[in-house]
Formats: structure tokens, sequence, C-alpha cells
């Protein structure tokens, strides 16, 4: 797989924990900034990156190549991710 892989979490959301399990469980690498832990100016800039990626902010926000999803969506990330 070589598609680059970035998570945008919350440190304490279910779905955003469920996601990074499922990249361990599936050897995928990736990238993770939970954002809940950033100082506040980080935070702004976080998510004002995600903001021009997507019109609203969910957690998690997953990019995949070129490809953006939202929420915990295990048969999409399989799909994406060829796995």
């Amino acid at each position: 797989m070589d598609k680059q892989v970035k998570i945008y979490a919350l440190s304490t959301c279910i779905y955003c924990q469920n996601t990074k399990a499922f990249f361990r469980q599936n050897g995928v690498s990736y990238e993770c900034v939970d954002v809940d832990l950033l100082d506040e100016a980080e935070k702004t800039a976080t998510l004002r990156e995600i903001r021009k990626l997507v019109p609203s902010i969910a957690f998690p926000t997953i990019l995949i190549g070129d490809e953006i999803v939202q929420g915990y969506k295990p048969d999409v990330l399989r799909k994406l991710l060829n796995l």
C-alpha cells in the first residue's frame, strides 16, 4: 500500500479509537493528529486545515491519498486501502 494515510482525531472519541485500531490490525501505517491534545494555536490552525478539505468538521476525518472519509467506515477504508 503506497497511499499516504492521515487521520484527524480526538483522543477520547470511540470512532477515532476504532479507526486507529482498524489501521493497526491491518498493518496500515498512518499519521495521526489528536486535535484535542494540541495547544490552542495549533488546534485553530488544524481546524482551519480540515475546513479546507471538507465543509463540516467531524471526527475522525481520514485522508487516504486524495480521498477523504469522515467517520469510522471500515468497508470504505478497506476499499480505499485495497484490503
